[in-house]
């Protein structure tokens, strides 16, 4: 399997983020793509290329301009207004409070387009974000020309930023636009099936209103977990997207018989929709070591994972969302890949 990489991702290195009600080191840094990569070369998994340069209007067929605009300039305004340190929101438009006017400050804007205080704006984000986007792009380029399967290591993550805003680590969500692009290249209909830890609130948003991408997840009780306020099973599109949206939330402590039973639910969805190509977002959180997760599934488990993915016969592009035990998460990523080339 081809892995795409770039090592544009350590640009985005933050210094902290808040976490239970302390300013911690981020558990999301330079160290996780580098375990990865050690590991797809370890095992011998395929070649290794760089991204290609797809410039922004990929990016603008999912993301808001002045969202973007915004991810372009934050550093710099910050900077001028405070100083050299990583940018974090005060606060943010809750409730009855106005959603329709951009405020004109670098505090306010940070507290507009994001939604938590544990994802740092540094001097580097919009380098690695970007370069993430075009490591997706490639990859979806890659099923395009013919592949079975590509392995798009990105970083920083995506599944959780939406057209306009970001926040859970991410900043431009990777595998929504590469499966726009996907369509955009000639796909009817495109399937997302997100097997990270933590609900893709942000791929959620973006195609609720879409038949035409299949989103389906598995991951933590948003009663219990992050993102909280998205991921419910009651949530099933809207519109012409009715019924392509489809929530597997798991309680705290799911080990592998109720995850592996959520997982064939959520391969029955798609292989219903019978999409042209699928985009997994690949977080291996669900770990049973991983520092900020609350699953039981071992690295073993993570084949088993990749061997059921197989099954769909369907084009299949990986795009690296979480997973935060360091020391596991190149053998565990690696092992799904493993599993589905075997499968």
């Amino acid at each position: 399997m081809l892995t795409i990489y770039t090592s544009d991702h350590a640009h985005q290195n933050a210094v902290v983020e808040l976490i239970d009600g302390k300013l911690l080191a981020p558990f999301e840094h330079p160290r996780r793509a580098e375990m990865v990569l050690t590991q797809v070369q370890t095992t011998n998994l395929g070649t290794v290329i760089a991204p290609q340069e797809f410039g922004l209007e990929p990016i603008l067929r999912v993301h808001d301009r002045r969202f973007v605009e915004f991810l372009q300039t934050a550093w710099k305004e910050w900077v001028e207004a405070h100083g050299d340190y990583d940018a974090l929101p005060l606060n943010w438009a809750v409730r009855t409070m106005r959603h329709d006017r951009i405020p004109e400050t670098i505090d306010g804007k940070l507290s507009y387009y994001s939604f938590d205080a544990g994802t740092p704006i540094t001097k580097g984000t919009w380098r690695a974000a970007r370069s993430a986007a075009n490591v997706a792009l490639t990859g979806a380029k890659q099923l395009q020309q013919g592949d079975r399967s590509a392995f798009a290591l990105c970083r920083p993550p995506g599944h959780h930023a939406a057209a306009d805003f970001y926040g859970g680590y991410c900043f431009l969500n990777n595998a929504a636009i590469a499966a726009q692009a996907l369509r955009d290249g000639g796909c009817d209909r495109v399937a997302i099936l997100d097997v990270d830890y933590h609900h893709g609130n942000g791929t959620q948003a973006i195609f609720y209103d879409r038949k035409d991408v299949l989103f389906v997840s598995l991951h933590a009780d948003p009663l219990q977990d992050f993102p909280y306020f998205l991921g419910f099973a009651d949530e099933r599109g809207i519109g012409a997207g009715e019924g392509y949206n489809i929530n597997y939330p798991l309680r705290w402590g799911t080990g592998w018989q109720q995850y592996e039973a959520a997982l064939q639910a959520a391969i029955a969805n798609v292989q219903q929709y019978r999409p042209d190509a699928i985009v997994v977002s690949l977080g291996v959180d669900t770990f049973c070591e991983d520092p900020i997760s609350r699953f039981q599934l071992s690295s073993n488990h993570f084949l088993q994972i990749g061997a059921m993915l197989s099954l769909l016969d369907r084009p299949t592009l990986f795009v690296l969302e979480g997973g935060y035990a360091i020391e596991a998460i190149g053998l565990n990523a690696v092992n799904v890949l493993l599993g589905f080339e075997n499968g």
